[in-house]
């Protein structure tokens, strides 16, 4: 490793397993195409190793110029005992997908997945205004978390949390505890798609090497905002049904490029924008 190796700021992800992140293609491409120094790499770290490795960044990562990480399954909810401070987001969503370190070494934790989730729809589908109509989100896990906490916070009139488990359900809405939430079981989920103005999917179904996602759209209305996480494959089952309808929709690739924007902004110093391009590289392969 080169003197000027190690002077870079760097940056990573950890996570158990990690080599499926295209975080550091996202990122990789930010740093060419502004022409900053720097480095962000695939960091695996196993869940036994999690507390030693952010003491010792805590304790020598400024003298590696060692600037922070993105933190990905299964450490996001486990991280937040040895963060010195969190955000907003962080503290309700009960997780943290970047970590900063500061000069002092203290770590500060942020939860980027809803902020990323916001961005996406609103760069894609100007026009949509979360406070105008109810919502519908599919799934009850860290991800539908992050996203129920950002639409809440944006002025969401009233959410109804669909999950197959409806334990995780109630569980979730219990922890969000706001008279906004509602609770709807699985096999109603057709019939209560009347009204919404927003519906997303978090869970798995649709993804490649997935079941399908089963869900009639006939009583959605025509307005109504479509949105899947999922972005393997770009264009779900559940997105090409709301296009053929005539439903606005947009894929999930964009909350993965947002939510990094922030943390490369504080890891490296530029407020990175996403565009086609980005789009283009981080689904090379």
């Amino acid at each position: 490793m080169s003197e000027d190796d190690i002077l870079a700021p760097r940056a990573g992800v950890i996570g158990w397993p990690v080599q499926h992140s295209r975080s550091p293609r996202l990122h990789g491409y930010w740093l060419k195409q502004y022409g900053l120094p720097g480095r962000y790499d695939l960091l695996p770290l196993p869940p036994e190793d999690l507390g030693g490795f952010l003491q010792e960044l805590k304790r020598s990562g400024q003298a590696e110029n060692f600037r922070g990480v993105n933190v990905t399954i299964p450490h996001k909810q486990a991280v937040l005992p040895f963060l010195d401070e969190i955000d907003h987001a962080a503290k309700r969503i009960g997780a943290a997908n970047t970590l900063i370190l500061r000069e002092d070494g203290s770590l500060f934790g942020q939860n980027t997945d809803g902020y990323g989730f916001l961005q996406n729809l609103r760069e894609s589908q100007p026009q949509w205004q979360p406070s105008a109509w109810p919502g519908l989100v599919l799934g009850a896990g860290g991800s539908a978390r992050a996203i129920c906490v950002a639409l809440l916070d944006a002025g969401l009139p009233a959410l109804t949390i669909i999950n197959r488990s409806p334990e995780r359900a109630e569980a979730l809405a219990k922890a969000l505890d706001d008279p906004r939430v509602s609770i709807g079981a699985w096999e109603d989920r057709a019939d209560l798609l009347d009204g919404a103005g927003l519906l997303v999917n978090t869970t798995s179904l649709g993804m490649s090497g997935q079941p399908a996602l089963d869900i009639a759209l006939d009583a959605l209305p025509i307005q109504a905002l479509v949105t899947d996480i999922v972005y393997a494959p770009l264009e779900t089952g559940l997105l090409a049904a709301a296009r053929a309808r005539g439903n606005p929709v947009v894929d999930g690739l964009g909350m993965l490029l947002h939510q990094g924007r922030p943390g490369f902004a504080a890891w490296f110093g530029q407020w990175p924008e996403v565009t086609p391009g980005l789009r283009e590289a981080v689904l090379a392969d």
